[in-house]
């Protein structure tokens, strides 16, 4: 440029220049990070951004008063009045005062506060020549811009200025040297007194964050005492020192004080809202976390949050698609998250602690994992972290504790960060115990597995304890989990997910064929109550699977069977799953693993119970009792019976009609030739299996065939052993766990032997079973197994009526049917001499066992 336009003076915008509206240029330092405020004299009106060097300020003070500020940085004032601690610049609509109450305001310059201490006090500070201190003025920036301020002096303030600390500055918008109007206010004592007066708080220096609780009952009091006579404003910014500590303070809203107290009158309840009041002694302050902040707030003076609702609000409980576990999950909601439904505040008072562990257990496919699943999805928290039990075990050395660590890590850093707000963390652990084996229990490992228990026994409730974790454990093992993992403050919360009852089953059922039924493609002969009824002891899965295999059954119908395998479409649009197709898949495709499976006991009673005579009719009759009993008594859930007779004499067979006559859900035959080779050991495995099993049906019945085998006797010795022997007698004599009935029958040959053994006390009763012991009784069975004609039999009749004989009814089959393969004219003949040759001169006793006398 030339130096005639050098010279030239700086020529002013529209409305900007006259004196009235001219500001001065800021002043402040860089490390101040304020402002000025644009200049109310006009739009075209700009001030330089603060802290552009020493060089900049120098030319900001040479500018002649008329001119106006270079036209750059136009919307860096707002920006940095919107940083800070977060505030935005906003009027304060002060109420105007009477005429009476202020003075005519006069020109003073903004300065910076001279101390540290006054900057704590909220008071802007003057100069006692200018005011008195305590005194109240209003600060104008410009015509609809004006603010509170409550007064104090210091010598060191140049007559003429007014000192603001920095959060007065990024309030008000004001810049060191700015000039503004300041004149005298006087409150209204009866509409400006504070009541109550809510404040966001947070700490003023990322630095000093911690996670220590804070009493808002003292930080109340405190400030009360500290700002006592104190003007303050919605939206006004200040600093708080509590505790040697410093907060970022930001009043939020203010009413006044009731009208009534103030005179000495009861409370009439009725409080408005105002934008400026006065702080008087009984003030109430009530202490509002900032948002995002980590402070740790309690006590009573501290506004009640806008909690995010830990359930799901799009949650449908119907529409859970689990069915027969309503019980399950009541308890666990009662259990684990009743207590996270609550405020904080209520729950601090308290004294609660969230539970930290849920262990779901029982057979497997009963639901364990879909109610995990289906928790996670209805809580409005974190996706929940899904881990396999093996996936955490790792071959390098301490990867497998650094896993454990990882799964916790956020909900540490979380926890740090935010304290007692922070969010629901959830852990599952799928098969929880292969990596929670008991401790020690590992055998020539590397203690490896210790080191993981160890891991996550300290992290779930360890020296750092977490409260914003939920650890959901999953296993069908639960006898093989270390106990320290079990106990309260860890995995408290143990609820078993057993087999549906038949109104569970109905449930499952409706939920697997609803999607069927919407599409017409449930034939309507298909009775769900039916199939529930017929489904016994049938799982969640096994359900799953039976609908599966019906519909592949009514598929398999409309498929051509020719050289190609194609659908008939034709037919396919018909297609329905019928009634049919159900019974077919539940006789032939699906058999629960918990059930009755029917092949285990028919072989002992494919040919069916002779009932030879009254001996038989009143075991048959004496079981029956015993099946009621279980069913309706309360007070015996454990009913024990001891079938006990010759051999031969039809034990295991009558013990088996017993049992399938019973209906029971739950049926086992606990039989040697089922641990022939099993070591002790093995044997005691396989029979407390059996039993575990049993206990997870509502009603069981297992049957102990011939205890003398499973014991291993042997007369000569006498040898047998003990280790299998305690384990039955425990087995027999312990309680099913509550809700459950259970039904065993034992048999045997030697009763001597198990009195001997002290094993008689350990059933409820012992029922003797007979042979047939006279020529009537063997008539009787003759006639009612139908192998011989009439004339046969009178023959056998002449030979054994009004004899006594002594023979097992198996024995007895068995000679008719080798008899049988003679010509029919030597069948008697051939029958009687076999009946000779197993016999005896005189009756046997029953002791000695012998199957047939016959004299």
């Amino acid at each position: 440029m030339g130096q005639d336009s050098q010279k030239k003076p700086l020529r002013s915008r529209p409305g900007t220049g006259t004196r009235k509206n001219q500001v001065t240029a800021p002043t402040a330092r860089a490390q101040d990070g304020v402002t000025a405020p644009p200049s109310p004299g006009g739009p075209g009106a700009r001030t330089r951004p603060a802290g552009r060097g020493r060089q900049g300020r120098g030319r900001a003070r040479a500018r002649p008063q008329g001119g106006c500020a270079p036209a750059r940085g136009r919307a860096a004032g707002a920006r940095a009045r919107a940083a800070g601690a977060g505030f935005t610049e906003r009027p304060a609509a002060v109420a105007e005062p009477d005429v009476s109450a202020k003075m005519a305001g006069r020109s003073m310059q903004a300065a910076r506060c001279p101390t540290d201490e006054l900057s704590l006090t909220n008071c802007a500070v003057v100069n006692e020549k200018d005011f008195q201190p305590g005194q109240h003025v209003i600060v104008r920036t410009s015509p609809n811009h004006r603010y509170t301020f409550t007064l104090r002096t210091h010598p060191s303030v140049v007559p003429g200025s007014i000192a603001f600390s920095l959060p007065q500055r990024k309030w008000a918008g004001l810049s060191i040297g700015q000039e503004i109007e300041v004149s005298l206010y006087t409150f209204d004592k009866a509409k400006q007194c504070i009541g109550t007066m809510t404040i966001e708080i947070d700490f003023l220096q990322k630095k000093s964050i911690d996670s220590n609780p804070y009493d808002t009952d003292k930080m109340a009091a405190e400030f009360i005492q500290q700002f006592n006579n104190q003007a303050f404003s919605v939206g006004q910014q200040l600093v708080f020192s509590f505790n040697e500590k410093l907060f970022g303070l930001l009043v939020k809203d203010i009413e006044a004080m009731d009208p009534s107290i103030l005179k000495g009158e009861p409370a009439t309840g009725k409080r408005q809202k105002i934008e400026v009041g006065l702080v008087v002694g009984n003030s109430q302050v009530a202490f509002e976390k900032a948002d995002n902040s980590s402070l740790n707030l309690i006590g009573k003076a501290k506004t009640k949050e806008n909690r995010q609702s830990i359930i799901n609000p799009d949650w449908n409980f119907e529409k859970m698609g689990i069915g027969g576990l309503d019980k399950e999950f009541s308890d666990i909601f009662r259990r684990a998250f009743a207590s996270r439904v609550f405020p904080p505040e209520i729950v601090e008072q308290m004294g609660c602690k969230h539970v930290k562990g849920i262990l779901l257990y029982g057979p497997p496919g009963c639901g364990k994992t879909l109610l995990a699943r289906q928790i996670g999805k209805m809580l409005n928290a974190r996706e929940p972290k899904v881990v396999n039990g093996p996936e955490i075990l790792n071959k390098y050395v301490g990867e497998s504790e650094a896993n454990i660590r990882k799964l916790f890590a956020d909900a540490e850093e979380e926890q740090r960060r935010l304290g007692a707000n922070s969010g629901l963390h959830i852990i599952i652990f799928d098969e929880i115990d292969a990596i929670c084996k008991q401790r020690g229990s590992m055998a020539g490992s590397t203690g490896v597995h210790d080191t993981v228990v160890n891991q996550l026994l300290s992290k779930i409730d360890g020296v750092e304890q977490l409260n914003n974790i939920l650890v959901i454990g999953m296993t069908n093992r639960p006898d093989l989990i270390d106990e320290a993992l079990l106990r309260p403050g860890r995995l408290e919360v143990k609820m078993e997910i057993g087999l549906p009852d038949e109104k569970g089953r109905l449930q499952i059922l409706h939920i697997h064929t609803a999607r069927m039924r919407g599409h017409q493609l449930l034939s309507a002969d298909v009775d769900i109550k039916e199939l529930a009824v017929e489904t016994k002891n049938f799982s969640g899965a096994e359900l799953e699977g039976l609908v599966r295999a019906a519909q592949s059954t009514a598929m398999n119908r409309h498929i051509k069977a020719s050289t190609k395998v194609e659908v008939d479409m034709e037919k396919a649009e018909s297609l329905q799953v019928t009634r049919g197709d159900f019974l077919a898949s539940l006789e032939n495709d699906i058999k629960p693993a918990f059930g009755t499976n029917q092949e285990d006991y028919a072989s002992y009673i494919m040919n069916g119970i002779i009932k030879w005579g009254d001996p038989v009719t009143r075991v048959l009759e004496d079981g029956e009792l015993l099946v009621q009993q279980t069913k309706n008594s309360d007070r015996t859930p454990l009913v024990s019976v001891l079938l006990e007779g010759p051999p031969h004499s039809g034990k295991t067979a009558l013990a088996a009609k017993i049992a399938e006559e019973s209906n029971f859900p739950f049926i086992k035959i606990c039989s040697p030739d089922k641990m022939i080779g099993f070591s002790e050991t093995a044997k005691c495995q396989a029979m407390k299996k059996i039993f575990d099993d049993a206990y997870k049906s509502q009603l069981s019945c297992v049957v102990v065939d011939d205890i003398e085998r499973l014991l291993d006797y042997v007369p000569i010795g006498p040898r047998f052993s003990n280790l299998v022997l305690q384990a039955l007698l425990v087995l027999l004599k312990k309680a099913p766990p509550q809700g459950r009935k259970l039904l065993i029958i034992g048999t045997t040959s030697r009763k001597d032997v198990l009195q001997e053994m002290e094993m008689l006390n350990a059933f409820s009763t012992t029922i003797h079973v007979p042979n047939i012991a006279t020529g009537e009784q063997l008539l009787e069975a003759l006639e009612l197994l139908g192998n011989f004609k009439d004339k046969e039999r009178t023959t056998i009749s002449q030979q054994v009526k009004g004899k006594k004989v002594w023979i097992g009814i198996k024995k007895l089959l068995m000679l008719i049917e080798m008899s049988l393969q003679m010509d029919p004219e030597y069948r008697v003949r051939k029958f009687l001499a076999l009946l000779r040759e197993e016999g005896a001169p005189e009756r046997p006793s029953k002791e000695i066992g012998c199957s047939v006398g016959l004299f």
